[in-house]
């Protein structure tokens, strides 16, 4: 190899790092000064805790590449996840994140969606090795990309302007047997564990959920498969429910709060 053909390769090489280096930066967020973000306010009740929240952007400038399943490839939007942790106002019950809407960078990320919410911290009060479950979820769209979370059942209901979520919620303990013995104390409400929202104009985003720490149902599940046996779910007015249901009734659990027939 002559002088000429080894400086050549030295700066092709030179380059090929030098574009490496900038692909890897141009990942990284960066939010411009004085932009406009997305304050999220949750009041989160005793023995509760706020989640860390998953805050995904999005990018059209930085497409990844996926498999179709035949050999081919498509494009998505580029995605970049960061956490963000709920801070707590003094001694109150309300915990607030701020979130930018404009995540910057050579990528120009932009706010797609968040998961959040609040869980069981506290267990103790259900007995001993008693596991937090699911529930009190919430998760916010700003864009039309469709989030991470892939238990949507029904549609994202759509707010204009600001969202204000307040929903009752009541302690589920269920005990099951079959895979392995475990117990686990749920925060169980009307829908799915995460409820879904479309606000893209939100500038504030508040979750109110109410727990109803006195209404608590139990559920046992079978310790053996068998056709006709199912779990038995014991409801804060004593009665018991065996009826091939996996999850409690929130009507009926309603009802009994309220003091009116189902």
């Amino acid at each position: 190899m002559n002088q000429r053909s080894r400086i050549s390769s030295a700066l092709g090489a030179l380059a090929l790092l030098a574009s490496l280096s900038s692909c890897a930066q141009s990942q990284a967020l960066s939010p411009p000064s004085g932009g406009a973000q997305v304050t999220f306010r949750i009041k989160v009740p005793q023995d509760l805790a706020a989640d860390p929240m998953r805050v995904m952007y999005r990018s059209m400038k930085c497409p990844v590449q996926r498999s179709d399943g035949s050999g081919g490839s498509f494009e998505v939007d580029g995605y970049h996840a960061v956490e963000a942790v709920p801070q707590r106002q003094g001694q109150s019950d309300l915990y607030v994140a701020t979130v930018a809407r404009d995540g910057g960078g050579a990528c120009h990320w932009q706010l797609s969606n968040v998961t959040f919410g609040v869980h069981y911290q506290n267990t103790l009060r259900f007995g001993e090795n008693v596991l937090p479950g699911g529930g009190g979820g919430i998760i916010v769209l700003f864009d039309d990309n469709q989030p991470q979370q892939r238990s949507l059942l029904e549609d994202p209901e759509e707010v204009n302007g600001d969202l204000l979520v307040t929903k009752d919620y009541y302690s589920w303990v269920d005990e099951q047997f079959l895979i392995r013995h475990e117990k686990r104390a749920w925060l169980f409400g009307d829908g799915d564990i995460y409820l879904t929202y479309k606000a893209p104009q939100a500038k504030v985003v508040m979750f109110e959920p109410r727990l109803h720490a006195n209404g608590v149902v139990y559920s046992v599940g079978p310790k053996l498969k068998k056709e006709g046996v199912y779990t038995q779910f014991t409801y804060p007015d004593g009665s018991k429910v065996a009826d091939g249901s996996s999850k409690p009734s929130f009507e009926k659990l309603q009802a009994i709060r309220l003091g009116r027939d189902e």
